[in-house]
């Protein structure tokens, strides 16, 4: 297997590979390019991120600043907002679906490293040149999620469908669909009921 089929596996890897690298140094790239346009250069956002986020749906709003490592291992739906300092790590598959609503500095992060010291830290080649090895794990975002502000979801977990995210959370495993959860780590505080239409809150009308 190469790096990156051994990467997108869910397998340990080598991130200093030469075609991983490139591919990450122009996603970052592109994230700083779409970073320094106004928010009326839509020609010039469009164009930015039809190369660091081709699949991608219509309709598709992102506020930016922005980063991503890779950006073509992400797939995002239709209709979606995307908030002030999206990060997305998509060393693993990102997946978000549509109708998706993530609040400022929300992050998606796929990598992650081994637990002992001795298995995380860098090593030498025999040429000199330093390496580490890690790994990740894809995330799914389901129709309809609202993921508020500050919300780190980690890799490795699913997201279902029309669920709420509270502010600050961090989500280390699977929430199901329809329901609010919220903390660190994220936990299910309720399910979303009739009773959360905004035609009950008086005060909104």
């Amino acid at each position: 297997m190469t790096e990156t089929e051994k990467m997108l596996a869910g397998k340990l890897y080598d991130p200093s590979d030469e075609e991983l690298t490139t591919r990450r140094v122009r996603a970052h790239n592109l994230s700083k390019d779409y970073n320094d346009t106004y928010e009326q250069e839509s020609e010039k956002r469009e164009r930015i991120l039809n190369e660091l986020l081709p699949n991608r749906g219509s309709n598709t709003y992102l506020q930016g600043p922005v980063q991503f490592d890779y950006g073509v291992y992400t797939t995002v739906g239709d209709n979606c907002f995307f908030n002030f300092n999206f990060t997305v790590l998509d060393c693993c598959p990102v997946t978000i679906g549509n109708d998706v609503f993530i609040g400022p500095n929300g992050s998606l992060m796929t990598p992650i490293h081994p637990m002992l010291p001795a298995e995380r830290n860098l090593r030498q080649r025999e040429d000199g040149t330093w390496y580490d090895l890690e790994y990740a794990a894809p995330i799914v975002i389901e129709d309809g999620c609202w993921l508020a502000s500050n919300v780190t979801v980690c890799g490795g977990v699913t997201i279902g469908a029309g669920t709420v995210i509270g502010a600050g959370s961090v989500v280390t495993r699977d929430i199901p669909a329809g329901v609010f959860a919220a903390g660190n780590p994220c936990r299910v505080i309720r399910p979303l009921t009739e009773a959360d239409s905004t035609k009950y809150k008086s005060h909104l009308w």
